[in-house]
């Protein structure tokens, strides 16, 4: 016969026994999952390695060839002659800096019509939002489609029917813009708090209530930094699609790459990157402002 006592250590011994055999199976479970992660990663490496021919002597050796193609692109400059050296360096700057401001437009057209587009569609791309299973998935799959094809791909495509020019980069720039957003939008969406969508929805809104006074003011400022990010992203994309006559300073890029023109190169890629930098310091500074951090004056 047991003893009281045992009576009362016996269940709280069970317990724990079978609290340490759940404990220890899911360790052994999470060592698996880690060596499995671990063999599957090495292998896609290896495989990579292999398949790219990557090789580190084969980089090292080409770092004095690109360092000699950089040296290239900067004329000597001189400081008795710096102006009239610069200006002779920046020969073409006037029509450089109009083919850039039209890049600049094309990304601001895009970026604004493909955030509105990928922002609509996310409500429907998110799993916790969307009332319809197919709407969800038929959302997402367009989403997907929109994103994969690359944008100088997209470009191609329209310069078919709209022909050479602004139209097909900003039709191309907008159709991976929305894909792109879409999916970021989306993610936001799925890591919002449900219960202002459960006050609207006591309240009597519709879906489309709840969306509008639920969803946005808690997702906004997500979506405020997505799509100054990607304006950035679509000033060097408007750069891309000119390659293939989308129009922008891409055209004149590719045009000095292909005649050799070294010391144009050079010019066009440091307007291009100081405009990405002013614009990545203006939408910092506005972004902030509008989520309340900072004032535009200071």
């Amino acid at each position: 016969m047991s003893t009281p006592q045992q009576a009362l250590t016996s269940p709280n011994q069970d317990v724990v026994a079978r609290f340490e055999a759940v404990r220890a199976r899911y360790l052994r479970g999470k060592r698996l999952y880690v060596v499995v992660f671990w063999v599957v990663f090495l292998a896609c490496l290896v495989m990579s390695i292999i398949t790219t021919r990557f090789d580190i002597a084969v980089l090292i050796g080409g770092f004095p060839r690109t360092s000699g193609f950089i040296i290239k692109m900067f004329p000597p400059l001189t400081w008795a002659n710096l102006w009239a050296d610069i200006a002779d360096w920046y020969w073409g700057f006037g029509k450089w800096l109009r083919e850039l401001f039209t890049s600049v437009l094309m990304a601001f057209v895009a970026t604004f019509m493909g955030t509105v587009i990928g922002g609509a569609l996310s409500f429907m791309a998110s799993r916790n939002l969307a009332k319809n299973y197919w709407v969800y998935f038929i959302t997402r799959r367009v989403l997907e489609i929109a994103r994969t094809v690359p944008d100088i791909v997209w470009a191609l495509l329209f310069i078919f029917p709209f022909g050479v020019g602004p139209i097909a980069g900003v039709l191309a720039i907008t159709i991976h813009t929305l894909g792109a957003t879409g999916k970021l939008f989306a993610e936001v969406n799925e890591n919002i708090d449900d219960k202002p969508l459960e006050g609207v929805r006591a309240a009597g809104g519709n879906w489309f209530e709840e969306m509008r006074f639920g969803v946005v003011p808690q997702v906004m400022p997500n979506f405020i930094s997505y799509t100054f990010w990607r304006l950035e992203l679509n000033v060097r994309s408007a750069t891309v699609v000119g390659f293939v006559g989308a129009g922008g300073i891409g055209f004149e890029l590719i045009n000095a790459v292909k005649l050799l023109y070294f010391q144009d190169v050079g010019a066009i890629l440091l307007m291009v990157i100081a405009a990405v930098v002013l614009i990545d310091m203006a939408s910092e500074r506005l972004r902030h402002y509008m989520i309340g951090k900072e004032t535009l004056v200071s």
